[in-house]
């Protein structure tokens, strides 16, 4: 469904009632660089040298001070934009030291270019002991979920927090929070922590791999299917026979194969590690996408639409991963990427039984990625904001238009937006990111 306050005739309307008009955002194309403009990197952390390098070996221009506006200016008086700006923070221990922020923050964020992104390079305030040290990392939380909110044209704003002294997971996150990849992913934190990975094809990073996506028939499965196939993985595409003709469909067209099974079944997982490594070889990666809503206050809230929607989205994927982790399944150093949800952590009228499930899920991530490091199998979730989808069509104009524009980028994601996220927790390079929710949601006003 098109945003009608953006369309020609909605704007006038849209600009009369004060309503914002959301900037088109720069989403990720493998035929472009990952940032146009020149990226400023900043700070006295141990990270910045390393970022710095990262980035130019990845064809980002770098700076590591600001121009003077002056020294800078072309033939129009205009000083050229940033295309990012990444402040190097991990050394900060004390509160003073956060004064960084606006002394160097400030007039580089006053330089950015439309799209641009901000990136804040912190230490896990987990791994540090003195209170005055803890509470110092833990306020750049706080500072950068405000600047998210402060800025406009697509920008966005994330942190990153390092678990120890190695670069490379750091390298990672940066890149992705730079790149059209997180063009939805705004105010989140992503902890990295010393484990170590590379993607031996940046420009196909999924290369080689095997990776099952289920609820691939239409909406986020469906897209999260293409965007995997197009870095490079083999997809399994699985939905239940109900779909068969539309998941036929996306697996042909990313070249993939098709697994008709209902993810509630006592053999789903069984069925689904037989397909992929007798028909392909392996199972290195598992999307657990597929749910449903069944939408009712609680107090009207019948059995089946309760224990459907915990079954689908939740027992589900407890019982595949028997199979899944079981002998002959995923081998180590692989990828589990769940679909939880913001409902599932800030929660929504109507929506216990699908907040409960989603809550769940996130309760699955914590735990089975610390049962998992040994193996170095990751296990993180994304968690989807307002996407524009199907179901999204379905709702009322007005609730529909205030739900786009409840967040820091005044717009609805794509399901593109939620696939790209998820492709980029599935890359070898991300072995340093586990554990994690990132919320693809625009910095939803809406939890935390």
């Amino acid at each position: 469904m098109p945003d009608i306050l953006s369309s020609i005739i909605g704007s006038p309307v849209a600009r009369r009632l004060g309503v914002p008009q959301p900037t088109r955002l720069r989403r990720f194309d493998p035929d472009r660089p990952l940032c146009d403009e020149p990226v400023l990197v900043a700070g006295s952390g141990q990270h910045a040298d390393d970022v710095s390098s990262w980035l130019d070996t990845r064809g980002i221009a770098t700076l590591r001070e600001l121009p003077s506006a002056a020294a800078t200016s072309d033939d129009s008086g205009e000083s050229p934009r940033l295309g990012g700006f990444i402040l190097d923070l991990s050394d900060a221990r004390q509160p003073g030291d956060l004064d960084a922020l606006r002394m160097i923050g400030a007039p580089a964020l006053k330089r950015l270019a439309r799209n641009a992104r901000v990136v804040v390079i912190g230490t896990d305030p987990t791994t540090l002991s003195e209170v005055a040290h803890v509470a110092t990392q833990r306020a750049l939380e706080g500072a950068v979920r405000s600047i998210g909110k402060e800025l406009r044209h697509g920008a966005t704003a994330n942190l990153v927090l390092a678990h120890g002294s190695s670069s490379d997971g750091v390298g990672s996150a940066v890149e992705f929070l730079l790149s059209g990849r997180s063009a939805y992913v705004d105010g989140q934190v992503i902890r990295v922590s010393d484990a170590t990975g590379t993607n031996p094809d940046p420009t196909r990073p999924l290369a080689g791999k095997v990776a099952v996506v289920t609820g691939a028939a239409r909406g986020i499965g469906a897209e999260i299917a293409r965007v995997m196939a197009r870095d490079g993985a083999t997809v399994v595409a699985v939905d239940v026979p109900a779909a068969g003709d539309a998941l036929a469909a996306v697996a042909n067209e990313v070249h993939g194969t098709a697994l008709q099974v209902d993810v509630t079944a006592p053999d789903a997982g069984s069925r689904i590690v037989e397909h992929a490594v007798s028909r392909h070889g392996a199972i290195d990666i598992v999307v657990h996408n597929a749910g449903i809503t069944r939408d009712k206050l609680l107090a009207n809230m019948d059995e089946s639409r309760w224990a459907s929607v915990l079954s689908v989205n939740l027992g589900s994927i407890l019982q595949m991963n028997e199979s899944i982790l079981g002998v002959g399944g995923m081998p180590d150093d692989g990828r589990i990427v769940c679909v939880a949800s913001i409902a599932g952590i800030a929660g929504n009228r109507g929506q216990t039984n699908y907040a409960a499930s989603k809550a769940g899920v996130i309760g699955i991530v914590d735990a089975l990625s610390r049962q998992l490091t040994s193996r170095g199998i990751t296990v993180n979730a994304v968690a989807p904001g307002f996407i524009e989808t199907e179901m999204t069509a379905r709702v009322p104009f007005a609730t529909r238009e205030i739900g786009r524009r409840m967040n820091s980028l005044q717009q609805g994601g794509t399901p593109r937006d939620v696939a790209e996220t998820i492709a980029w927790l599935a890359q070898p390079g991300s072995a340093a990111v586990t554990g994690q929710v990132v919320r693809v949601c625009g910095q939803s006003l809406l939890g935390a």
